[in-house]
Order: structure tokens, then sequence, then C-alpha cells
């Protein structure tokens, strides 16, 4: 298990290091910025809907390797999904991290598997899902800036 812990956790220093989508979206169709003040992590998401089917997503801001690691993953996974798949991945992930379901009944996860561990470390499930709860704001076209608290 402590190689499987190993892969985890570089995969996770990884993607904190170098993000992927880490840019403004030229186009977006929406975008939502979100805010953590427990440990100052903010995130700007946007998306690009081409109608039920994201297009493109990226992000922007500055936080934690665990919420920059989460953003970049999400955002990763989230292409060519349909809103519907996102909500549904939302709720799954929100559940791994929270300890409400394991990692092997939720293979549909992929890369974002990475953080089951971060039920162990409750105060750190809003790192984990503070770019999830903007992207549901976002695809809802909710104007104000989503918080965790």
């Amino acid at each position: 298990m402590t190689d499987l812990q190993d892969l985890y956790q570089e995969l996770i220093l990884d993607h904190g290091r170098r993000p992927r989508n880490f840019r403004a979206l030229d186009g977006a169709t929406g975008n939502a910025e979100g805010y953590n003040p427990l440990c100052g992590d903010k995130v700007k998401i946007f998306v690009k809907m081409d109608g039920d089917i994201v297009k493109d997503i990226s992000f922007e801001g500055a936080g934690c390797a665990i919420s920059t690691a989460s953003a970049s993953i999400m955002t990763e996974t989230l292409k060519g999904k349909t809103r519907a798949q996102a909500e549904e991945l939302f709720q799954t992930f929100h559940n791994l991290v929270t300890g409400r379901q394991a990692q092997l009944d939720a293979p549909e996860l992929g890369k974002l598997a990475v953080f089951s561990g971060v039920s162990e470390f409750p105060i750190r499930v809003k790192c984990a899902t503070l770019s999830w709860h903007t992207l549901r704001a976002a695809l809802n076209g909710e104007g104000e800036v989503i918080s965790t608290e």
C-alpha cells in the first residue's frame, strides 16, 4: 500500500507544481470564483459549454498543493463530459474525500482517486472540493464568490 500512497502523493505534487489547464479561457460561457477562508485558497473556474457538453475548462488562482492539484485534475477529467456527468463526478468525488465512499467503489474517478487519503484530514476536504463547488457555480451562472464556509 505504501507504493500506491507514494504514487498518489507524487501525482498530487506534480499537478500542484505544474497544473494543467491553468489559464483564463477566452470565450468562456461561464465562470465563477471560489474562496476558502480557512487557508486562503482562491480559484476562478472558466467553462466553455457546447450545448450540454463541457467543451473546454480551465482555472486560475492560488492555493495549496491539494487545492491546485484538485482543480488541475478536475479540468482534465471533465473535458468532453456532459453537465450531468460532471455533477455525478462531483458527488462521487465529494463522497470519496469525505470518507462516505471507498475508492474501490468509484472506478469512474480515474486520477481523482488520488484524493482518497484526504478523508483522513477533514480540514483538507475544503481544499480538495473548492474547485468543484466553484465549477457548480460556473455551470449555473451564479455571480457571487463561492465560499467553503
